[in-house]
């Protein structure tokens, strides 16, 4: 055994030996490796999420460097990388367990280069038609669904007392991905960085120039380091692999359908608020430079998604997941107050700090509930096997591939808001002139998530502790 290890750990590939629940193993070797494949993990995923975004910042500022296309035509540019990133979620969950974490990591990390290099060419040639930024948007949504293969890898790497904090790490700081990307575009796009590479530019009403190439071309050299790095220093964990027929029987579970709503309505909302946010804004208080300020809002939700992993650890997630609906619903309600009418008032100080509360608890949300879904998939799942007669061993790792393969669909269930709720915006400003509808719907979500909440899991919160 010790010789082997020895050997796997030269050759770093695959590891045939995984006992994290072990606390001899953990210790001696099982901290280490996990840890070196999450802070992998974590760059990989941080950069797919600046990927995945990339429309937020570069669809605001279309229309400065000669592009024609009407507000909802934005809108829905914005909102398509998160559909065809929800959809992908489903077969990108089940890829750990099929080709390894490492294989596909390495992968997956890569191919982000394509749409990234494309949309820099495609925004410097004004006759790039729409249905090609289509194309483009629905390629950057692949990255969308690198979460559901990142999240179900790491979570096979830790002890179960262990995995809230390390999926709230690798979540978290995933997720900041959003804000990085909102955060170092528009600075790119201010400097000639890629001129070498054909970027010129495009001349502006005030004398500066706006180089939107690089909002996607930035991205690449870090993009081929992480590929490199996740192929040669990530490892992949024979104990993970498990085929279709073994993941698939977890949807036939009523609690997934529960808990996929309620992750809609936290991560649904984290991402679809990032992605329609800053056009929102623009439409709403159009005088304000919105993309000075649209990274605050993500980079608050992952912030707080990093540490509502070990707050519900601690307390609970259920306990979390239902005071964060209550605020949720609150927020939501207050924005009414801060919005123009017919154009005239609204107050964007009041507009702004309101979304940032629904970015908190969006985020702190997003955490708490997968939370629960590993406490209620792993228990199902044990209880399941060891009714059967089967061994601790077993149901161990029947409990790990059923919570991955959980995690995973509802993970792309949850990222379907990213495209609903830009969506909405743009069908509501299109019909009254005004996001007040989509918000109405919204509120109503959110009060009913505190319902069920309640319901299916509050009333009896020692079990699902």
């Amino acid at each position: 055994m010790s010789h082997s290890s020895a050997q796997e750990r030269a050759s770093g590939a695959v590891i045939t030996e995984w006992h994290p629940e072990d606390p001899e193993f953990w210790k001696q070797r099982g901290q280490r490796v996990a840890s070196r494949n999450l802070w992998i993990s974590v760059p990989c995923l941080l950069l797919a999420f600046c990927v995945w975004m990339l429309f937020s910042a570069v669809a605001v500022n279309l229309p400065k460097v000669g592009f024609t296309f009407t507000t909802d035509q934005l809108f829905m540019l914005t909102a398509l990388p998160a559909l065809s990133g929800a959809l992908l979620r489903v077969p990108y969950a089940f890829m750990v367990p099929l080709f390894g974490g490492r294989r596909w990591t390495a992968f997956s990390t890569g191919i982000m280069i394509i749409p990234c290099v494309w949309l820099g060419f495609a925004v410097q040639d004004t006759s790039t038609p729409f249905s090609v930024f289509v194309t483009i948007a629905l390629l950057c949504g692949f990255a969308g669904a690198n979460f559901a293969s990142s999240m179900a890898n790491i979570s096979f790497f830790f002890p179960k007392q262990k995995q809230g904090g390390a999926l709230g790490i690798n979540g978290g700081l995933g997720n900041m991905g959003v804000s990085v990307m909102q955060l170092i575009a528009p600075l790119a796009i201010s400097m000639s960085i890629f001129a070498v590479f054909g970027g010129t530019g495009v001349e502006q009403a005030d004398g500066s120039k706006l180089f939107l190439e690089n909002a996607a071309w930035i991205w690449v050299p870090f993009l081929v380091v992480f590929t490199l790095a996740a192929w040669f220093f990530m490892n992949d964990l024979s104990a993970s692999k498990a085929s279709l027929s073994e993941q698939l029987p977890v949807l036939k579970r009523a609690h997934l359908w529960i808990m996929a709503l309620l992750y809609l309505a936290t991560f649904g909302s984290f991402i679809g608020f990032s992605a329609g946010f800053a056009m929102l804004s623009k439409t709403q208080f159009p005088e304000v430079q919105i993309l000075h300020f649209a990274f605050f809002g993500p980079f608050i939700g992952a912030l707080a998604r990093s540490t509502g992993g070990m707050i519900s650890d601690r307390l609970g997630g259920t306990r979390v997941t239902l005071v964060n609906f209550i605020m949720m619903a609150v927020f939501c309600a207050l924005l009414f107050l801060t919005l123009p009418t017919n154009g005239q008032g609204g107050n964007f100080i009041a507009f702004f700090a309101v979304f940032m509360g629904l970015f908190l608890t969006a985020g702190l949300g997003s955490a708490s509930t997968f939370q629960m879904i590993s406490v209620i998939f792993r228990k199902l799942t044990t209880d399941r096997v060891k009714a059967q007669g089967g061994s601790e061993e077993q149901a161990m790792r029947e409990a790990a591939t059923d919570t991955a393969a959980a995690l995973g669909f509802i993970s792309a269930i949850g990222a379907i808001g990213g495209f609903f709720i830009p969506k909405s915006f743009g069908i509501s400003l299109e019909l009254t002139g005004s996001p007040a509808g989509a918000m109405k719907v919204f509120l109503v979500f959110y009060i009913a998530c505190v319902f069920i909440t309640w319901l299916v899991y509050g009333r009896n919160t020692k079990k699902n502790k």
